[in-house]
């Protein structure tokens, strides 16, 4: 076989806790990611469907808001976007339909 000219001793140690930190970091921001994602999907909801654009766009800067929160915050994550979320699907379905 040929000789790449790499041996046992020249090939680093994988450092498992930074791969941890690396990976807890990914699954954060991939919850928080979502849940931002499906709040702004329901102020879209919200603005179409109801015609209440002026509450779409205020849940869409609280989601930005909770989007942050939620991310610089290791124990909110994801709950902190829920919360406009919540407020959005609350909105669509307590709202009057548009004209």
């Amino acid at each position: 076989m040929a000789d790449h000219g790499h041996h046992a001793g020249d090939i680093p140690q994988m450092d498992y806790a930074e791969h941890e930190r690396t990976y807890k970091g990914f699954v954060h921001f991939a919850e928080v990611g979502t849940v931002a994602c499906l709040a702004i999907v329901a102020a879209l909801a919200v603005g179409g469907a109801k015609g209440a654009w002026g509450f779409a766009i205020f849940g869409t800067l609280l989601t930005l808001v909770g989007t942050g929160v939620g991310i610089a915050s290791k124990s909110l994550g994801w709950k902190a976007p829920m919360v406009p979320f919540v407020l959005l699907m609350l909105a669509l379905v307590l709202l009057p339909a548009a004209h």
